[in-house]
C-alpha cells in the first residue's frame, strides 16, 4: 500500500478525507481555522497522544477532537498494522456549521469535560462510515446537497453517541476547547520520548513560551528536570524489577540505549548494569 489521499470539499474546505499509508511516524495534528474533527480507522490501529491522555483508535473505536494540537503515533508491536493504515476524517468548521443550521450556536453554553474523546463505533456510526467511504471512492456523487445532508447526519449521530442534549448543544461544546493544564501535560508525558518542541505543542504553546513557563512552574529547565525524573525512575526499576536494562531505558522514555547509559552514568556515577550488580551483591558471612 502506497500513500494515497482522497478528499471532498464543501465551500472550499475539506470535510471528508481518506488517508491510506503503509506506515507513519509520530505526526502532529495542528488545528487550522478552529476546526473540530472525528476520525474513523478502516484498517490498522493508531495511537493518539493528547495533552492529557493516550489511547488507541481502531475499527471499533473512533476519535472526536476539539480544535487543539495532538499527535498521531504508530502502535508499537501491533500486528494489526501489517497491511498499513487507512483512516477517514470528518471535519467541522464554525462557518460551515452556521451555514448548515442557520443558527448561531455560539450563544449556547453547553460544555463537556474533554478535548479529545474516544468514541465507540456503534452500528449507526459504522453504517455512516461506509456511506462516506462510498462517497470518497465516487466523488462525482458528492454534490452540495448530499454533502450538507451527510454533515447534518454526522452531527446528529455523534451528538447522540456523546449524550449531548441536542445537536446544537454538541456543536456549542465541540468548538470550545477546555484549558490545558500545564502540569498535567508534563506529568502525563514525563516518561515518553517526546522532544521539548513536541511537549510545547501538546501544551498549546510555542517552544520559547513553554520553556519560560516550565522554569516558572518547576524552577528548572525542561531538559534537566525531565532527564532527572527519567533517571530516578530508571534507578527505581533497576532496583525493584528484573527487567532488562534496554527495556527499562524504553520504559522511561529513551529510544537510544547509548543515550540512556550516558545520561545514567552522568547522573548516578555508575552504569545501570553496575548499579544492579552492586544492588544484588551480598556480603560474605
Amino acid at each position: 500500500m502506497g500513500y494515497q489521499e482522497q478528499h471532498i470539499t464543501y465551500k472550499g474546505q475539506p470535510v471528508f478525507i481518506k488517508l491510506s499509508m503503509p506506515s507513519f511516524d509520530r505526526t502532529l495534528k495542528q488545528y487550522v481555522e478552529n476546526e473540530a474533527c472525528f476520525m474513523f480507522v478502516n484498517k490498522g490501529e493508531v495511537a493518539v497522544r493528547t495533552p492529557e491522555d493516550y489511547f488507541k483508535v481502531n475499527r471499533q473505536q473512533g476519535m472526536l477532537a476539539k480544535c487543539l494540537n495532538y499527535f498521531f503515533e504508530p502502535v508499537k508491536d501491533s500486528q494489526s498494522c501489517d497491511e498499513g493504515i487507512e483512516s477517514v476524517g470528518i471535519f467541522l468548521y464554525p462557518s460551515i456549521v452556521k451555514d448548515l443550521f442557520e443558527f448561531d450556536f455560539t450563544q449556547l453554553n453547553h460544555k463537556v469535560d474533554y478535548n479529545v474523546k474516544q468514541v465507540e463505533v456503534d452500528k449507526l456510526l459504522d453504517n455512516y462510515r461506509e456511506s462516506i467511504n462510498l462517497l470518497l471512492d465516487n466523488p462525482s456523487l458528492a454534490d452540495e446537497s448530499l454533502i450538507k445532508a451527510k454533515l447534518k447526519e454526522f452531527i446528529l449521530l455523534v451528538s447522540k453517541s456523546t449524550a449531548a442534549p441536542s445537536e446544537l448543544d454538541f456543536l456549542s461544546a465541540i468548538f470550545k476547547p477546555n484549558e490545558v493544564n500545564f502540569k498535567k501535560v508534563i506529568q502525563k508525558h514525563l516518561y515518553t520520548n517526546l522532544s521539548i518542541d513536541e511537549l510545547a505543542s501538546l501544551a498549546q504553546m510555542s517552544t520559547s513560551s513553554f520553556k519560560r513557563k516550565f522554569k516558572e512552574v518547576f524552577d528548572e529547565s525542561p531538559k534537566k528536570y525531565i532527564n532527572t525524573k527519567k533517571i530516578e525512575k530508571a534507578v527505581d526499576l533497576l532496583q525493584s524489577t528484573n527487567d532488562r536494562v534496554s527495556d527499562i531505558a524504553y520504559d522511561v522514555g529513551y529510544d537510544s540505549l547509548a543515550t540512556f547509559n550516558r545520561n545514567f552514568m552522568d547522573f548516578v556515577g555508575k552504569s545501570p548494569s553496575d548499579l544492579r550488580l552492586n544492588q544484588n551483591e551480598k556480603p560474605l558471612s
